[in-house]
C-alpha cells in the first residue's frame, strides 16, 4: 500500500470515530436506560466500532511515514485504545462476567470474529526508549554470562572401577548391534515382493494394469485434491511457504520502517535547529510581552483592590492564569476562593466520609431510576484530539506530499508554544521577585504583613509526614541487583511465544445459549481477548496504564495443561516486560528470616520499576493463603509472602507499569477472601471447546511436520478429544508425530487411531474436576454478583433500615 492509502485509511478511521463521538456525547443528555439488556447491546455495538476504528489506526501508525502525522495518530490510537479498556470495564461491571459474546452484534453490523479481534500494537516492541533498550540489553547480557558459569560448573573425576568399564564397553557394543539391526531391518521392511510366474506375457500384462491402475488413482486424486482447493474447501499448501508476494510486502513493511527512522531523526535535527532559530530572534520579544502583561495586571489589581495581589503559584499555572482573558477582580475571587478552600481542607477529610456512604445511597437510586454510562477519562482527549485533525490535518491529507517530509511552518508553531511554555517559567521567577519588592516599597501597611504571613503559616501546616520505609539497597547498582536476582532464580527470561500461539476458535453461540439462561463456558480465543485487554494493553503504553481502569493482580484459574505459564511468558513478550517469579517454591529457602524477606522484595519491586514493564509471575498462588498448609511443605513456608506481599501492591500506582500475575490449578485450599481481595481480576480458563481442538490438532500436526490427509480424521480426533487439554494435545501430537514417522508418511499417512493411542495413556480433566473449579469461582465477589443477577435475589433483599431495626429488636 502507498502513503496516499494510509491517509485515505486514517481518514476513515477518523470519519467513524467523529460518529462515535457524537452518539457517546449528544447535544441533549440521554435518559437513562431501565432495560439491562439494551443498555448492554449499546455497550457492546460501541465496544465493537471502536475496535474497528482501533484495528485502522494501528495499521496506520505502523507503516505512515510522515513524523507529524504519527504524532497525531499516535495520540488518537492511546485514546482509543483507553476507550477500548473503559467500554470493557463498564461490561463487566454491568454484566459481572469477564467473558462476552457478541455474536449477534456481529451479524448485525456484518463482521466476522477476526474482524474483531483485539490487535496488540507493534510499537509496543519497536519504540522502546534508548534507556529501555540498554537495560534490557544488560539483562540479556547477565542472563548469558549466569547461564555460562552454570554450565561450566566445577568439573570432578570419579575413580572407575574395572567391572564399571566393562559395563559401559557393554551397554555401547549392544547399542551399536542394534542400530545395526534396526537399519537392516527397516531396508527390508518395504523391500517389493517378486512376482513369481513361467509365463512373461501375463506377468508383462500384470504389471501395465497395476502401473496404469496407480496412474490414474493419481490423477483422480490430484483432480480432486485441485478442485477442492478451487471451492476453498481445502487450504493451498504453498500458503505456509511465503508466496513472492508476501515476501515484498514484507520487504516494503522493513522498508517504511526504515524510512521511519530516517524521518524521525530529519525531524528531531529540523526541531532543534528551529527552536534554537525563534530563541534567538523571537524570544527576546516574548519575554518583553509577557512581563508587560504581568505588570499591568499588577497595578489593575492595585487600582480595583488596593493591594497587590498575590502571584500564582506553580501548581496552579503560574503567569498562565494572568494571560486568559478576565479581569482583574476575577482573578482575585479564584485566588480568594483557593486560599479558602486550603484552609477547609480538615473540614473536607471528615465530610468525605458522610459523602461516601450518599454515593452508595446514590448509586442505588440510579439503579432503580435506570442505567447511566460511566465518566470517561478519555473521551476529552479524543474530542481535542478529533478538532485537531479537523482543523489542521483534514485539509493536509488530500494535498500532493508525495515525499511525506515534515511540514515547516507546523513544526514551527509548536516550537513556538514551546518557546513560551519555557520563557513562562523564568519570567514566572523574575516577577515574583519584582513583586516582592513592589509589595515592600508600596505597602507598608503593618496589617497586611500580618496577615500575609499569617496565611503563610497556615499553609505551611502539612499534617504529620509518613515514615518512609528504610532502601536497603540505596548504595547498589541496577547491575549488581539484576545479577543478584538472576542467581538467586527470581529474575528470569521470558520464553518467546506470542500471544497468538494460544491457539483458539471462536464462541459462536455464546449469546444464544445466555438468552436461553444457559452459561456458556468460554473459548479459547475469549480468554487470549481478555488477556490482551486486561494485561497486554494496559502495560504496553504508559498513557493507557495512567488513565485506564488500573489493574495491578490478576489470577489465572484452571486446570493443568491449559496454558496459564503459557499465557504468562506471551504478556512478557508482547510488551517487552521483564519477569519475575515470586512462586512460594521458588522463593522457598532464599532470603531467610522477617529481614532477608523484606529485601528480596524491595529489589524485586525496585528493579520492576526501573526496568518497566515488568511482569511478576506467582505460580500455585493457592499456597500463599492456604487454609491448612500440608505437612509435607511446611519447611518449604510457602505463607511467607501472604502479609507483606499485600502491603507492597498497595504502593503500586498508575505510573507504574507493574503487574503480579498468579496462576493456580486448585484455588479452593486456599482462603477464597485473601486471594479474591488480592487479586482483583480473576480470569477462569476451561478446557478448550470442539472448535479450539480441531484448530489445535490441524495446527500443532502442522507445525510439526506432519502431513493432513483424508486418511486422517481431524473432526473425530476433536471429538474424541473431549475432555482433554491443549497441553495433553501437545504431548499426543509430539509422541507421535516423530522423525521417524515423518519419514514414513508417504507411504503410510498419519491415522487418528495413532493419536487416539497416546490420549489413552494420559488422564483427561475429569467432570468433578471442572465443576468444582466453576463451584469456586461462584463463590468470588464476581461471580456472587452473577449469580445475585440472574436469580433476581438483589431485588428481594432488606434494605438496611430494615435490618437495623431487626437488630435493634434482637438486642
Amino acid at each position: 500500500m502507498s502513503q496516499r492509502s494510509y491517509d485515505q485509511l486514517w481518514a476513515d478511521a477518523q470519519s467513524e470515530l467523529s460518529r462515535l463521538l457524537e452518539e457517546e456525547l449528544p447535544a441533549e443528555p440521554v435518559s437513562p436506560n431501565k432495560d439491562r439488556v439494551v443498555f448492554f447491546q449499546h455497550l457492546a455495538t460501541l465496544y465493537v466500532r471502536y475496535i474497528q476504528v482501533f484495528r485502522q489506526l494501528e495499521v496506520v501508525y505502523d507503516q505512515m511515514v510522515h513524523p507529524q502525522k504519527r504524532r497525531v495518530v499516535r495520540e488518537i490510537l492511546d485514546g482509543v485504545m483507553g476507550r477500548v479498556l473503559e467500554l470493557k470495564n463498564e461490561m463487566v461491571e454491568k454484566e459481572f462476567s469477564e467473558y462476552h459474546y457478541m455474536d449477534d452484534v456481529l451479524h448485525a453490523l456484518k463482521l466476522t470474529p477476526e474482524e474483531v479481534e483485539v490487535p496488540i500494537p507493534r510499537y509496543f516492541l519497536n519504540e522502546c526508549s534508548k534507556e529501555v533498550q540498554e537495560r534490557k540489553g544488560m539483562l540479556m547480557e547477565i542472563l548469558k554470562t549466569v547461564e555460562v558459569s552454570e554450565s561450566l560448573g566445577p568439573i570432578t573425576i570419579k575413580e572407575m572401577t574395572q567391572e564399571e568399564a566393562i559395563r559401559i564397553i557393554q551397554r555401547a557394543e549392544r547399542a551399536r548391534q542394534g542400530r545395526l539391526r534396526a537399519n537392516f531391518i527397516e531396508r527390508t521392511r518395504y523391500r517389493p515382493k517378486h512376482f513369481r510366474s513361467d509365463d512373461r506375457e501375463s506377468a508383462a500384462i500384470y504389471i501395465q494394469k497395476m502401473w496404469r491402475g496407480a496412474l490414474v488413482r493419481k490423477k483422480i486424486k490430484i483432480a480432486q485434491y485441485e478442485e477442492m482447493i478451487w471451492l476453498g474447501m481445502i487450504m493451498d499448501p504453498k500458503h505456509p511457504v511465503p508466496c513472492p508476494a508476501e515476501i515484498a510486502v514484507q520487504a516494503t513493511e522493513a522498508c517504511t520502517r526504515i524510512k521511519q527512522k530516517e524521518y524521525e531523526e530529519a525531524y528531531h535535527k529540523s526541531a532543534e535547529d528551529i527552536t534554537n532559530q525563534l530563541r534567538k530572534r523571537e524570544g527576546h520579544d516574548m519575554s518583553n510581552a509577557q512581563k508587560s502583561q504581568i505588570r499591568q495586571w499588577f497595578h489593575r489589581c492595585r487600582e480595583s483592590t488596593g493591594v497587590f495581589p498575590d502571584y500564582p503559584d506553580e501548581e496552579e499555572g503560574g503567569s498562565a492564569l494572568i494571560f486568559t482573558e478576565m479581569h482583574a477582580g476575577q482573578l482575585m475571587e479564584e485566588i480568594a476562593a483557593k486560599e479558602e478552600s486550603n484552609q477547609r481542607s480538615q473540614w473536607k477529610g471528615t465530610v468525605e466520609h458522610k459523602q461516601k456512604k450518599d454515593k452508595g445511597k446514590e448509586t442505588e437510586k440510579e439503579e432503580d431510576d435506570g442505567l447511566i454510562m460511566l465518566p470517561s477519562a478519555f473521551l476529552s482527549d479524543l474530542i481535542l484530539a478529533n478538532n485537531n485533525y479537523m482543523a489542521v490535518w483534514k485539509a493536509r491529507i488530500t494535498s500532493e506530499n508525495l515525499n511525506q517530509k515534515l511540514d515547516v511552518e507546523l513544526l514551527k508553531e509548536e516550537k513556538r508554544d514551546v518557546l513560551k511554555a519555557e520563557i513562562q517559567v523564568k519570567v514566572d521567577e523574575q516577577m515574583r521577585q519584582e513583586l516582592a519588592e513592589l509589595k515592600l516599597s508600596v505597602d507598608k501597611d503593618k496589617g497586611i504583613k500580618a496577615k500575609a504571613n499569617a496565611k503563610k503559616k497556615k499553609g505551611s501546616k502539612s499534617g504529620k509526614k509518613k515514615k518512609k520505609d528504610k532502601d536497603l539497597t540505596a548504595d547498589r547498582t541496577l547491575e549488581s541487583l539484576c545479577q543478584e536476582l538472576v542467581k538467586q532464580g527470581l529474575l528470569k527470561q521470558a520464553k518467546n511465544i506470542r500471544l497468538q500461539d494460544y491457539l483458539g476458535d471462536y464462541s459462536y453461540l455464546g449469546s444464544t445459549l445466555r438468552q436461553n439462561d444457559i452459561e456458556p463456558m468460554p473459548s479459547l480465543s475469549d480468554v487470549r481477548q481478555v488477556l490482551t485487554l486486561f494485561a497486554v494493553l494496559p502495560l504496553g503504553s504508559q498513557v493507557v496504564h495512567e488513565k485506564a481502569p488500573l489493574i495491578k493482580a490478576m489470577l489465572l484459574v484452571g486446570p493443568s495443561g491449559v496454558g496459564k505459564k503459557m499465557l504468562v511468558h506471551a504478556v512478557c513478550q508482547e510488551t517487552g516486560a521483564t519477569l519475575f517469579d515470586l512462586s512460594p517454591l521458588n522463593t522457598a529457602g532464599k532470603y531467610p528470616g522477617k529481614s532477608g524477606l523484606a529485601l528480596m522484595l524491595q529489589m524485586v519491586f525496585k528493579v520492576a520499576k526501573l526496568m518497566q514493564p515488568s511482569v511478576i509471575w506467582i505460580g500455585d498462588a493457592e499456597k500463599m493463603f492456604y487454609k491448612k498448609v500440608p505437612r509435607e511443605e511446611k519447611e518449604l513456608d510457602p505463607k511467607r509472602l501472604k502479609k507483606d506481599l499485600p502491603k507492597l501492591l498497595k504502593l503500586i500506582k498508575g505510573e507504574d507499569r507493574i503487574l503480579i500475575i498468579g496462576t493456580t490449578k486448585d484455588p479452593a485450599n486456599a482462603d477464597i477472601k485473601l486471594l479474591s481481595k488480592m487479586y482483583t481480576k480473576i480470569v477462569l480458563i476451561p478446557r478448550p471447546d470442539y472448535g479450539s481442538r480441531y484448530i489445535l490438532w490441524k495446527k500443532l500436526i502442522r507445525n510439526e511436520g506432519g502431513e493432513i490427509t483424508e486418511a486422517l480424521n481431524l473432526s473425530c480426533l476433536a471429538k474424541i478429544s473431549d475432555g482433554y487439554t491443549s497441553g495433553h494435545i501437545v504431548q499426543a501430537v509430539q509422541s507421535v508425530v516423530t522423525k521417524g514417522r515423518i519419514l514414513l508418511q508417504g507411504k503410510r499417512p498419519l491415522t487418528a487411531d495413532e493419536f487416539v493411542t497416546s490420549l489413552a495413556k494420559i488422564d483427561p480433566v475429569f467432570q468433578k474436576e471442572e465443576e468444582a473449579l466453576k463451584n469456586w469461582y461462584a463463590k468470588t465477589p464476581l461471580g456472587r454478583k452473577r449469580i445475585r443477577a440472574a436469580t433476581g435475589r438483589e431485588e428481594e433483599a432488606p434494605p438496611p433500615q430494615l435490618k437495623a431495626a431487626e437488630k435493634k429488636g434482637k438486642n
